[in-house]
Formats: C-alpha cells, structure tokens, sequence
C-alpha cells in the first residue's frame, strides 16, 4: 500500500517532530561543510596533491557526521520500504568502486575516489533521513542556498576589484587563498578575463550559477514572506550577470533547456511567474552587463585601477529587479492564480506555455546569432555567442573525448579501471595530443572509471529515484510539491550540464547533487518491501555496525592520508632549503609509511636516493631507489613520471638497454608524447650501432627495427592530424624531429636500403644547413644517395660551400657495406 511522504498522515508526525540535541549537530555540521568547502577550490579533485588534503578533510567531516546521525536517529532506522531501502542501495555506489580497485589503471588515485564515494554515501543517507522532517528540511535549504548566495557574491567582488578584501575574509581556512588573493577567481585565457568565483573554472561555475538562479526564481514563487521574496529577486539579476560573466557556452545552451524542462512541473500561473522573473532580471541585467563586463575586464588587464563603480549598477538594477519581485508576488501573482485556476486543471495545459517558450528561445536565439543585436552584449559575450556550433574547438574536442573514452571501455568494459582512470589512460587512447586530465563528460568519466556494471548500479539508483519522486510529485497537492522541489532543480540542472562537462569532479557539487537526490527520496512516492523487510531491531543493528566500521576506517584512513601529504610537503620544502640527507628522508620515509607508494613521496624520494649515489657511488642508494620505483610501478602502471626517474636511474649507471626497454616496452602507453618517441628511436639508433660494432647482425636488425616503427609511428601520427576537422585544436606538439630524422635515416642506411634512407633524410632537410645536425643529415642524405647512383647538386653544393671537408665524409659513407 502506497504511503508518500506527501500524504497528511506522513505530513503531520514529521512536521511536529522536534529534532534532538544530536540532529541539532547535524545541522550545524552540514553549515559548516557547505559553508568551508566551496573555498577550497570547490573540493576540486584534480588528481594533484595540492587538492587533495581538504577532500580528506570533508571525508572525516562526512564520517563524524554519519556516527551522529546513528545517534540521532537509531529509533528511525529501518528496512521496510522504498525510501529506507535507497539508503542501503546507495552503499552500492562506493562498493562498485571499491570493486574496479582489482583493475584499477592507478590505486592511488583509485582510493581517493572510494573515499570520495563514501562521502557522498554517507551525505545521501543523513539527507534522507534529515529532510523527511520539516525542520531539517527548512534548515538544509537556507542553508544552501545562503552558501551559493556567498559564492555568487564572492564572485563578483572579485571581478570589481575587492579580491584582496574578500579573499582576507576566507584566507584564514581557505587552502586556495595565495599571496592574499583567491587563485583563478577570475580566470584569464584567450578569450580575456572569465568570472570562475571559487571554482576556479568557468564553466562549472556557469551551471552552479544556472541551477542557483532557477532555485532563486522558484524561491520567489513560493515564499510568503516580503523580505524572502525581495532576497531572492536581489540574487537574480548578480547570478544571470555572472552566468555573462563566465563566458561559458555551454552554460548559455543548456540554460533554456533546463528552463523549459522545469516549466513542465509548473502550473500555468507558476509558469507564466517564472517567464515573467527570467525576463525582468534579463532585461536588468542586459541594460548593465557592458560597463560592469568591461570594467572588470580592464582591471584585470591592468587598465584601471579601481572598477568599484560597477557595484552602482549591480545593486541599482538588483534593487529594481528585488521591488518588481515583491509587487509581483503582491500584487500580480493571486490574480493570476486566480483567473487562471481553471486551466490549471485541465489536461496539458501545463504544455502551452513550454511550448511557446521552446519557439522564443529560438526566435531569441535567432536574433542574438544572427542579427546585430549581439553587439548589444560586450564584446567577447557577443563573439562567444556568434561562435556557438557544432564546429567550433570546444565541442569537437569534447566529441573526441568520449570517442576516447570508448576505446577505453573496450578495454575495461565491467568494472571499469578505478577510479581516475581517465588521467591515468588517456594518453594511451587519445585520437590526438590533447591535454586534459579530465573527460568533460561526467557520464564518460564515471563509464570509464567503473564500467558497465557501476555505471547500471549508480543509473539504476537514480532513475529509480527520478521516477518514484516525479511519481509523488503528480499525485501531491501545490504545498506539498513546493517542499522538496528545490532539491529536483538542483539535481536536474547540474546533471544536465555535467553531460558535457566535469562538474561532479567537484566535490562541493557532488555533495550538492547527493543532497538534492537525498531531498527527492525523502519525498518521493513510497510503497512498503516486504518481501525484503527486516525486523526493526535487526535493521538498527546492521546500519550500526556499517555506519561505525565504516565511519571509523574512513576517519583513520583520511587522517593517515593528510599526514602523509604534510610529510610529502614537508619533504619538497627541505628539498629546497636543507642539504642534510637524514632530514630530508625523514618525512619522505614517513610518508611512504603512512601511504604506501604514494606516488608524490616516491618521486622525491627516488631524486634524493639518486642524488645520493650520484656523490657517493655507494649501492644501496643505487637499489633502495630502484625498488622504490619498481615497487610504486606495480600500483601505478601509468605513471610517467616514475618510468621518466627510473630511466634516468639506468641511465646515471650507463643501463642504456634497461632504459631502452622501458622506453620500448611503454611506448604505447604514450602514443603522442614526441619527446618519448624521439628519445625510443634516439635509443634504438645507439644500441644497433654498438650491436652492429660488435657484429652481432640479429640484435642490430632488432634494434632498428623497434627504431624504425617508432619513427614510423610518428610519421603516420603527423599525417592523422592533418586529417582533424579546421575547428578542431591539435593540442600538443607533435612533429618529426632532425633527431628523429637522423637517426631514422641512418638505421635505413645500415640496414642497407639507401633509396628509403635517402628519402626519410629529404624530408628532414628543412632547416639552414649552418646547423651541425641539418649537416649530419645532409651528409647521410648525399651518401645514400651516392649509393643508389643519384645525387642532389643543390644540396651538395650548399653543403661543401658552408664545410668542404664533408666532401670526403660522404665519399667514405657510401663506400660502407653493413
């Protein structure tokens, strides 16, 4: 029998329950997470270890707030229905990630995201139960939204030149604040100064921003009191400015589609309030976007030194925008409920407005791409709009990711390869030599990550959520639709942009999303289990023993973690300051004891055991390094870093082939890295020769053979990005080198094929031949081609002309039989 949280009963025994001393706690532990962690970078997890120490902080919060939930409501625990059987389900999120462990491509990285996973466990479960009770629901909801409110202010005090005041504000907890300003709160690239608030990246910021302002919108609807309404419709015109502000297309893209999307849940007269709120805060904030755009974007250019007067038109249109809020709500909005009531109960008639709206959202978007009314926008606004296509970088780019990521799975099609997968394979799989440690596609990124079998795990999850709430929600009435609403336009929004993009990277949002789909589950349509329905008593017992053992092994884990990153950081700093060999392996010794294999502390380990065998020539520096990274490769397979020290550790000895092996053997792990190709043929040139010195004709043809396929490789790799659409950037060098040449050239030859040889040397034949490597070539070249009875007069005489005495060089080479 069907028993929704909107129905009276329900209603009635949660809206009258008081919260205990330990909810209580609860509360002010979910202020102080959603207040701290947007000022670390948003809880970025960029995969380097200058981000990682505040997502371990977040987890020990998590846990110590899950110990207090059991406490809270250990009475309220049970396993009988829909609702308390997610809260057990989510735990399969985390477990699938703990599960691609076994393959994962880095378990360094992999572990942080079973910690990551946790945390949001751990925040869905305390949702759950927290926002089925009025209170805790009210709370949650100011409290979120005031956070964002901060951040969205935050954000433009930095775009008018109040950076250093703001930033001292949150400097004292915040890890992002260098040299007294928040890093990248504005973000500077091609296309000049972005609004990136605390996120440091624009376009997460631009879908923060976007699920904010339809929050805000329906905040305004909803509420009854003056002042709330007023708060909210000041907040629209600052969040639409900043969504300008960040220039992110993808944000003006998905907006309209989040906004017709939304107008579906709404009646009429609700819809024709948002329809109204949106154009009133765009017209304000179009009427003041270029002097505040450019005043911002000449202080950050260093034109001017004080754009404090943009803060006249915020708030003067902020203000406008706040008032005709209130009268509307006063004034218009009854009238409209009232007149339009009957259509509200007829069938679709929640579908014209949506309708109309999908036709002005072209007919707009037609006018601002196409006509001159772009230049009404500042500048660099109305080029990002006029560049908005199929075939523009951006969204190429982001085609090849997912394409990339594909081949991935191919690979890894179950359990995925653990977490942070992507940046630890992507240059095996990439189409071309981008730079991007991240998928820009959350659902790529989590495929890649946990394959198949995660991937139906975490959908299964959410759409069983997105069905039962959009379920109660059309059965509830108006005041019981509007409780939980907010939490299916957080979740909605920033799911919907993530599609394209890396949002859930960050953690802040991930907590916001998991909250928001804790907020959907306290409020969806809920139907009893019984046939999986445990007796109260033993469900108590088994959350108890998961919540405690769960808690206490995240708390002891993180905190190992954040020592280890202090004794890594604490290393680097010696490194820089100290020439004892004992203290600096103090900490670096401690690190590796607290996190094994902790790729940071075993590189600056290997440099100080390397440094010491290089000034003492004693052997166990020589072998602890080289364990040290054989040992680290065996969890970090893809880690370059560590293959680039442990070649230059064969190499301080004069292992040239060990080196060689490794970079033969990993060659593929690193398709477009044209300094590790140009080194593997460098390498393979230099082995066959002493092979072919010591008459050993098998090893040399091995030898140049590797050699050859190298540089063939390259050739074929240049040749394929000729092929990239116009729009398309290529991303990172890659291009024959004259090494590269040379020695390609002179393994043809030695292999005796001059007419091959003769050709790879032409076309390396680019530069003045006043360079002693164009020399080389050009000898080489001539040579080969004495061999094969042609000549090339130009070159030979340009050659002898600059170094007559190559004359007799060429002559000696092309009577040589290998």
């Amino acid at each position: 029998m069907s028993n929704p949280v909107y129905g009276k009963k329900a209603s009635a025994s949660r809206n009258g329950e008081k919260l205990s001393v330990a909810a209580w706690l609860l509360k002010i532990g979910i202020v102080f997470l959603m207040i701290w962690a947007p000022f670390q970078a948003g809880l970025f997890n960029g995969l380097i270890l200058q981000f990682e120490k505040p997502i371990y902080w977040s987890v020990i919060i998590g846990s110590f707030l899950l110990l207090i939930w059991l406490a809270a409501y250990y009475k309220n625990i049970k396993l009988d229905d829909q609702r308390s059987w997610t809260a057990a389900f989510v735990l399969l999120v985390p477990i699938t990630y703990l599960l691609s462990l076994l393959s994962a491509a880095s378990h360094y990285f992999a572990m942080n995201m079973v910690l990551i996973q946790c945390l949001y466990a751990i925040l869905f479960i305390i949702g759950l139960y927290l926002l089925q009770n009025k209170q805790g629901n009210r709370f949650v909801e100011i409290t979120t939204i005031t956070a964002a409110y901060i951040i969205v202010m935050f954000g433009l005090l930095n775009w008018l030149g109040q950076g250093r005041t703001v930033s001292a504000l949150v400097g004292w907890f915040s890890s992002t604040v260098y040299n007294g300003v928040y890093n990248q709160a504005v973000w500077i690239d091609a296309n000049g100064p972005r609004l990136a608030s605390v996120f440091q990246y624009p376009n997460t910021y631009a879908a923060f921003l976007m699920a904010f302002f339809f929050v805000a919108v329906f905040a305004i609807t909803r509420s009854r009191k003056w002042y709330e309404q007023a708060i909210h419709g000041f907040m629209l015109v600052p969040m639409a400015l900043s969504i300008l502000l960040t220039l992110s297309r993808g944000g003006l893209v998905f907006l309209p589609v989040v906004f017709i999307v939304l107008l579906l849940f709404l009646k009429p007269a609700k819809q024709v309030l948002w329809i109204l709120y949106c154009l009133i805060s765009g017209i304000g904030t179009l009427l003041i976007a270029k002097p505040v755009t450019e005043l911002g974007q000449q202080f950050h250019q260093g034109l001017i030194q004080d754009p404090a007067k943009g803060w006249g038109y915020v708030l003067a249109a902020s203000v406008i925008v706040a008032a005709l809020a209130w009268l509307i709500q006063r004034f218009l909005a009854p009238k409209l409920e009232q007149r339009l009531s009957g259509l509200s109960v007829r069938k679709l008639s929640n579908l014209w407005l949506p309708i109309g709206s999908i036709v002005a959202v072209v007919i707009i978007a037609a006018v601002f791409l196409g006509t001159n009314a772009k230049h009404l926008l500042p500048g660099n606004i109305g080029e990002r709009l006029e560049n908005i296509n199929f075939q523009q970088h951006s969204v190429l780019e982001r085609l090849t990711f997912y394409k990339d990521a594909l081949k991935v799975m191919k690979d890894y099609p179950v359990i995925g390869a653990g977490g942070g997968a992507w940046a630890a394979l992507y240059e095996k799989y990439q189409n071309n030599p981008y730079l991007s440690r991240q998928a820009h596609s959350f659902v790529m990124q989590y495929l890649v990550e946990v394959g198949i079998l995660g991937f139906a795990v975490f959908m299964a999850f959410i759409l069983f959520i997105f069905y039962k709430y959009i379920k109660g929600y059309i059965r509830s009435s108006e005041e019981q639709r509007e409780s939980h609403f907010i939490y299916f336009i957080l979740v909605f929004s920033l799911f919907i942009h993530s599609l394209m993009d890396f949002n859930m990277s960050y953690i802040y949002i991930g907590i916001i999303v998991f909250l928001g789909l804790a907020g959907m589950a306290a409020a969806m349509d809920n139907e009893p289990v019984k046939r999986l329905a445990l007796k109260p008593s033993a469900a108590r017992g088994l959350y108890s023993a998961v919540a405690v053992i769960a808690s206490l092994v995240l708390i002891f884990t993180s905190i190992r973690y954040i020592q280890a990153n202090d004794e890594v950081t604490r290393g680097r700093e010696l490194m820089g300051t100290s020439s004892d060999f004992q203290e600096i392996q103090a900490p670096l010794d401690r690190a590796l004891q607290k996190r094994a294999h902790q790729p940071d502390a075993v590189l600056n380990m290997s440099v100080l055991l390397k440094a010491g065998y290089e000034q003492t020539q004693n052997e166990t520096f020589y072998t602890a390094s080289y364990d040290l990274l054989t040992n680290a490769l065996k969890k970090e397979p893809f880690n370059k870093n560590i293959y680039n020290q442990l070649i230059a550790l064969h190499q301080l000895k004069g292992e040239d082939e060990q080196a060689y092996a490794i970079y033969r053997d990993n060659a593929d792990k690193y398709a477009w890295d044209m300094n590790w190709y140009d080194q593997l043929i460098y390498q393979s040139y230099e082995l066959g020769y002493q092979a072919l010195g010591q008459a050993n004709i098998a090893e040399k043809e091995q030898y140049f053979k590797t050699g050859l396929n190298a540089y063939q490789h390259v050739v074929e790799g240049v040749e394929h990005l000729k092929t990239l659409p116009p729009g398309q950037f290529q991303g990172g060098e890659f291009y024959i080198t004259p090494q590269m040449t040379l020695s390609a050239g002179k393994m043809q030859f030695m292999m005796n094929e001059p007419e091959q040889a003769a050709a790879v040397l032409k076309n390396g034949l680019t530069g003045d031949l006043h360079d002693s490597t164009m020399q080389e070539i050009a000898v080489w070249y001539l040579a080969a081609l004495q061999k094969t009875g042609a000549s090339d007069q130009a070159v030979y005489d340009q050659l002898i002309q600059i170094n007559p005495s190559e004359q007799e060089t060429i002559t000696q080479l092309a009577k040589l039989q290998f």
